[in-house]
């Protein structure tokens, strides 16, 4: 009887202790914090209201700093800004978007003293090769791709004519030169005829006042000249917002920005002002924009990416963090869950290709939302 009662004691402080433990792991699984590095909101404020939004889903998990604006001349801020945040024991990963100057020196003193953290990289702004070494998972916006999805945009939305506006500088640079010969040999192959005109360089004697006083006064010359089934692309982003309010003034195609995001350029061109309260906000503002291109008499010939590149990179990067540091990802660099992940925030289908050899390098490219 004795030996009985001893047995099942023995039993219950067993189970009692893997209860013990089991609550225990669960208590260490939650106790970290991830964070958050972005510009400030002068020079980044898209992936700083981004920031900002994570740590009002997460609370105390997130930790936000920014790195300076003048960034190229203050990486020590930078550095130490990285190392302040590295110093709290509970930060597991840091999410760093945009990854400027100043990023592979910050990652490299923090792993000096803190190897184990998970650095998540967006828009690397250092040598790609270079930058690869650092990051545990890096971001970049497929650029070059963009060239054929642009001219099948255009298409899909109806656009017979897709005109390429830019200036010998831009042309000058190798990714903008061969995203043109790229967008120009896929117009060509699915049958659209493809212009290309010159408008003044914003760097030049006129300045930004004077791109965009050509664009104002060429774009309806363009819908004009080739009907309204003419779609307009431009490579910088003084165009954009003239362009976008030229082309819904004539009943053009405007397929997407230079910078795909419902903020840049579609409040300003379409007369939306965004209350303090809804910035931040994508989902407000991407209802008043589709309200407005609906009273333009516009729907289904105006789009952009549904969420701003920057913005999409901290969303993602914060939860794909998360997915990590619970033990929900196979190893530090997870596709399947990042695409996963990466979808639920756009909203849409998003493909993500490898940049060179490296697993860890992504180049990321969206499905248009159409308004």
């Amino acid at each position: 009887m004795y030996k009985k009662l001893l047995a099942l004691v023995l039993i219950c402080l067993i189970a009692s202790s893997l209860v013990f433990a089991a609550g225990a792991k669960e208590a260490a699984s939650s106790q970290y914090k991830i964070g958050v590095m972005t510009g400030t909101v002068s020079q980044g404020e898209e992936e700083f209201r981004a920031a900002e939004n994570m740590k009002k889903i997460y609370g105390d998990k997130i930790v936000i700093t920014t790195y300076p604006d003048r960034f190229m001349q203050e990486q020590e801020t930078t550095i130490s800004n990285m190392m302040a945040m590295a110093s709290d024991p509970q930060v597991k990963a840091i999410v760093m978007v945009q990854a400027v100057p100043g990023a592979a020196a910050a990652i490299d003193r923090v792993r000096e003293v803190r190897p184990d953290i998970l650095f998540i990289l967006g828009v690397p702004g250092e040598d790609p090769d270079m930058i690869a070494s650092k990051g545990d998972v890096i971001l970049q916006t497929n650029d070059l791709a963009r060239g054929a999805q642009i001219a099948q945009q255009a298409k899909d939305m109806g656009a017979t004519t897709l005109v390429h506006y830019s200036f010998p500088r831009h042309m000058s640079y190798e990714m903008l030169s061969a995203r043109r010969d790229l967008m120009k040999a896929e117009a060509q192959k699915i049958g659209l005829r493809f212009v290309e005109e010159d408008a003044p360089d914003p760097t030049g004697d006129a300045g930004v006042p004077g791109t965009q006083q050509f664009i104002m006064e060429d774009v309806p010359r363009k819908i004009a000249q080739f009907g309204k089934e003419t779609a307009v692309f431009g490579t910088n982003c003084s165009m954009m917002e003239p362009m976008i309010r030229q082309t819904v003034s004539n009943g053009g195609i405007f397929p997407v920005q230079c910078c795909p995001s419902p903020y840049h350029a579609l409040p300003g061109a379409l007369g939306i002002s965004i209350p303090e309260d809804k910035k931040g906000n994508l989902e407000w503002i991407r209802e008043a924009i589709g309200t407005s291109v609906a009273k333009a008499n516009m729907t289904g010939r105006v789009a952009t990416w549904p969420v701003p590149v920057n913005m999409m990179y901290v969303e993602a990067g914060v939860k794909y963090a998360i997915e990590y540091l619970e033990g929900r990802t196979n190893g530090k660099v997870d596709k399947p869950v990042l695409i996963s992940l990466m979808e639920q925030v756009a909203g849409g289908k998003v493909e993500l290709t490898n940049y060179k050899q490296y697993p860890h390098y992504f180049l990321y490219l969206s499905d248009h939302l159409v308004f």
